[in-house]
């Protein structure tokens, strides 16, 4: 598995370059509100799945600028090219590629590559996180003082009025809110201790798969809230993601639960 990541990790350092060197990358509308994809999204994600099937011939693939067939048992790449093309677009360098390898439906390695700030966040199942190779681990800090990542989920206008009364209810208990705008690299965050809570009321598999497993591996909590019950994760369909320290989780959890999720 080492091997293998170190090859994963490669792979997303030359795609990166493409990232860096593409400049005002044409867009073009996708279907829902507020949903692009730019000419750099297309060659990322081009670039990644010819290496990764070379790394691993018979994986099949999820990927965000794709049609996608249900996920399999088999082994599975899930990768999103750029994670967060808003920022992308308006050059806010705050992005990131993500890419999590599945076998039997559940994620067996991870990575998040932040090519502005050189920060490789991996996770192997059993391995533990880290950041550019150092261990990491999630924060010890209760609700009340917690940072709290949110996600808008603007592509669903249907979401806006429960995510901002989570919102609000989240910034009278805890300690304060912080939107990014990249759903992989709030993962990361919350892994590395940056921030003790994130959610996002609707997220694919694309935008969540790689950063489960390492906030799983740093020692955090990860669900995937749905009619009342967190017990049950599926990556292979779009979910509500609750992300935190393991402090944190209960109450976080509650929150969610109390506005319905």
């Amino acid at each position: 598995m080492d091997r293998l990541l170190a090859d994963i990790e490669a792979t997303a350092r030359e795609a990166a370059q493409i990232m860096l060197k593409a400049g005002n990358s044409p867009a073009h509308v996708k279907e829902g509100h507020y949903n692009y994809v730019t000419d750099a999204d297309v060659q990322v994600q081009k670039l990644l799945i010819e290496r990764l099937h070379a790394l691993v011939p018979d994986a099949e693939f999820l990927a965000e600028e794709q049609d996608n067939q249900r996920l399999s048992a088999a082994p599975t790449f899930i990768i999103d090219p750029i994670d967060g093309t808003l920022n992308f677009m308006r050059s806010r360098q705050c992005s990131a590629i993500s890419i999590a390898l599945l076998r039997e439906r559940r994620p067996v390695l991870g990575l998040i590559y932040d090519p502005y700030r050189d920060e490789l966040f991996t996770a192997t199942l059993g391995g533990g996180a880290r950041l550019n190779g150092h261990e990491i681990r999630v924060s010890d800090v209760p609700l009340e003082r917690a940072m709290v990542g949110i996600g808008t989920s603007p592509y669903n206008p249907a979401l806006a009025r429960r995510t901002l009364d989570i919102a609000c209810e989240f910034l009278l208990s805890a300690g304060d809110l912080r939107r990014i705008g990249s759903a992989a690299l709030d993962l990361c965050y919350i892994a590395c201790g940056r921030a003790d809570v994130y959610y996002e009321l609707q997220l694919s598999p694309w935008d969540f798969a790689a950063g489960a497993l390492i906030v799983s591996e740093a020692g955090g909590r990860f669900a995937l809230p749905r009619n009342g019950r967190a017990d049950e994760l599926d990556f292979g369909v779009p979910g509500c993601v609750l992300a935190t320290n393991a402090r944190c989780y209960q109450a976080a959890l509650d929150v969610l639960m109390r506005h319905g999720v």
